[in-house]
């Protein structure tokens, strides 16, 4: 059953890894994928396909490979794990008064042990961080340039997984049809 698909880039025009947006629809639509859209310029596309999560990011990361010569891990969710991960946010009214400084990071292979511990331990200045499923949430009450934890914690530490702040988790859910 064809259905939207939230595609999130790792990295996306970071460090000189660029794909531009029209470019990344065109290939989406060369591979088949129906109605892409992007949101922002830092690695969000929605389309509409019947493939399974886990076999559009494999392939979505080898025409990013063949077009673009990128190596960039995707990180692929349907709209029921979108919602979930919309509801299970334990920083609600810290999202609504300032969604910007909450971030959902969206791991690839789940969280790796330890991780939760570890981004506690780099926490300053009021910062908090949850792990539910296969989501780290954090909140930064000073924003994520001033944040211990953003400025330390690595893919080493925490595993393979993108964040993105609450107003493109929210954007990404209306685009994918989901009900916040």
């Amino acid at each position: 059953m064809t259905e939207h698909r939230i595609i999130l880039f790792r990295g996306m025009n970071t460090g000189g890894v660029r794909a531009p947006v029209g470019e990344q629809r065109a290939m989406a639509e060369a591979m088949g994928l129906k109605n892409p859209r992007t949101l922002l310029a830092s690695g969000n596309l929605v389309v509409e396909s019947d493939l399974p999560p886990d076999r559009l990011e494999a392939d979505i990361e080898a025409a990013m490979d063949g077009t673009f010569d990128l190596k960039v891990a995707a990180m692929v969710r349907t709209p029921g794990q979108w919602s979930n991960l919309i509801a299970a946010n334990p920083f609600p009214g810290e999202a609504a008064a300032h969604p910007a400084r909450v971030v959902a990071m969206v791991m690839k292979a789940g969280i790796k042990p330890g991780a939760l511990e570890a981004c506690r331990a780099l926490a300053e200045g009021g910062e908090a961080v949850e792990a539910i499923d296969d989501v780290l949430y954090f909140w930064f009450p000073n924003g994520q340039g001033e944040s211990g934890i953003f400025k330390k914690a690595t893919p080493r530490m925490l595993g393979m997984g993108t964040g993105r702040n609450w107003n493109t988790v929210l954007k990404l859910g209306e685009m994918a049809g989901v009900k916040a």
